[in-house]
């Protein structure tokens, strides 16, 4: 199952993302998004656990729970849309 995981400390990254979401079950992923100019966190992630009902699990118990002083928002990801690419 494959969770989005919002409003995240800019300071986190994957291995502290993976050990959040590891009390749940098993994770094959954990992958903090970070801006390709800066480096720096975006604020959001995506999580890759092994099966649905851990996934639903931690959605259930993060979904809204304090993280470094910031407030989750845990979701089911959504596939991505297909956008045009931005001509410049």
């Amino acid at each position: 199952m494959n969770i989005y995981v919002g409003n995240l400390s800019y300071r986190m990254n994957d291995s502290e993302l993976e050990k959040v979401f590891a009390e749940f079950g098993e994770v094959k992923s954990a992958k903090v998004i970070v801006d390709r100019e800066t480096g720096r966190s975006k604020g959001f992630g995506f999580v890759e656990m092994a099966d649905a009902a851990s996934g639903a699990e931690a959605i259930e118990k993060l979904n809204g729970n304090d993280c470094e002083g910031r407030t989750l928002r845990v979701n089911e990801a959504k596939p991505r849309e297909e956008r045009p690419r931005r001509q410049f």
